[in-house]
């Protein structure tokens, strides 16, 4: 597994998009985080339905079709130099393939900023465009709006990459000890999960570094996603796991049981509770670099800036 093109680092005045290709988000969030971009010295413009609502569907923000206008547009305008996913929440997978991927492909590449429902849109710029991505807070959730480290560790990936090369937040643990290479991707378990089967979806996560995380699922559905996991052959050959929030899962320990059970055969690095997704505080992670696993120490260091 090789890393992918890395987009351009951000610098103050560029205009950025913020859409919402999932969910919907309550306006005075969506303002709050636009207020924040425009305190980093960005100029943000909110795509035409990231406030929307789906007319029958309410857990969507506008219908696929829409949605999907919103990030191609945003993508394919070259005066935009960023593309923030406004919240996470259900519908990517609705719209992914209602993208016109030779266009994006033809566009300039640049960061695309989101977690949790977004993997799906991160897989799909991996695997179809073959553009890096950052696994971070959405602009419009709790904790971009609340937390500022979570905040200040986002800023400093997109304006001065090279200050976050090591990644070593304080809580981590080895799962299980070692150390090892290669080239990072992932995100939230369910949707990787989801993911099996469909078109043009990555075979595998072979040669790669593999980020997990997910979100008010019990210990039984971790395992089962995970099991559909290894019983599609696609965690053959991973050559490390890194472990974020498992926030509203169950009882820590409960879920650290079916994380050790089902990944700790693997005969690789794993690290645990290693700050990213959807707990009080996101770690912004790179997706599509090179990187080395430290389990034993707890860190992750990429072997250059995320973005270029």
């Amino acid at each position: 597994m090789t890393g992918l093109t890395r987009p351009p680092r951000l610098r103050p005045g560029d205009r950025v998009a913020v859409i919402a290709p999932s969910g919907p988000i309550a306006p005075e969030r969506l303002d709050g985080g636009l207020d924040i971009l425009r305190g980093w010295g960005l100029d943000p413009v909110a795509g035409p339905h990231a406030a929307g609502r789906h007319a029958t569907l309410h857990h969507l923000a506008a219908d696929d079709s829409r949605r999907a206008a919103d990030l191609q547009r945003a993508w394919c305008d070259p005066e935009i130099a960023a593309v923030f996913a406004a919240r996470g929440g259900y519908g990517a997978q609705r719209m992914v393939d209602l993208l016109d991927w030779d266009a994006i492909r033809a566009a300039a590449p640049k960061p695309l900023i989101g977690f949790s429902d977004v993997t799906v849109l991160q897989e799909a710029f991996a695997v179809r465009a073959g553009v890096a991505s950052l696994y971070g807070p959405a602009v419009a959730g709790e904790v971009f709006l609340k937390d500022e480290p979570t905040r200040e560790q986002l800023r400093r990936t997109l304006f001065a990459p090279e200050t976050v090369r090591t990644l070593a937040p304080e809580s981590t643990t080895a799962l299980v000890p070692g150390r090892a290479r290669g080239v990072t991707l992932g995100g939230c378990l369910a949707m990787l999960a989801s993911e099996l089967g469909t078109p043009q979806a990555r075979p595998g996560a072979a040669g790669g570094l593999l980020l997990l995380e997910d979100v008010a699922e019990p210990p039984y559905r971790i395992d089962r996603a995970l099991t559909q996991l290894l019983r599609a052959g696609w965690l053959d050959g991973v050559a490390g796991i890194v472990l974020g929030s498992w926030a509203r899962c169950g009882p820590y320990p409960k879920v650290r049981e079916v994380l050790a059970d089902r990944l700790g055969g693997l005969g690789v690095p794993v690290v645990e509770e290693f700050g990213f997704g959807h707990g009080d505080r996101a770690l912004t992670m790179p997706l599509g670099v090179a990187a080395t696993l430290d389990a034993d120490a707890g860190t992750l260091t990429l072997d250059g800036p995320a973005l270029s």
